[in-house]
């Protein structure tokens, strides 16, 4: 009897599916915030809320990969950069 406890648990653990849950009013306004402060072409914008709709948790997760990406972007341009200062070795005495 056990036994057949044990893999009536088991059983129900695999075959539960996520549940989402759309975004409401309030994970908008959040979202949208997250947003302000950087350049992002509007269809990004429109696709995190057309998510939202439907999986408010994958809509932030979509925030937060595009910004993660964004700011890395950001990262290697200014490691691109090369700082160029005089040289006192050629001093025009």
């Amino acid at each position: 009897m056990y036994k057949a406890l044990i893999d009536d648990i088991f059983s129900d653990s695999e075959d539960t599916e996520e549940t989402t849950f759309p975004a409401t009013d309030e994970d908008l306004l959040i979202l949208t915030e997250k947003y302000l402060g950087f350049e992002i072409p509007s269809k990004v914008f429109l696709q995190a809320i057309a998510i939202a709709d439907y999986d408010g948790a994958a809509a932030f997760r979509y925030v937060d990969n595009y910004l993660i990406t964004l700011k890395n972007k950001k990262k290697r341009k200014q490691k691109k950069l090369l700082v160029l200062g005089c040289s006192t070795r050629f001093d025009n005495n």
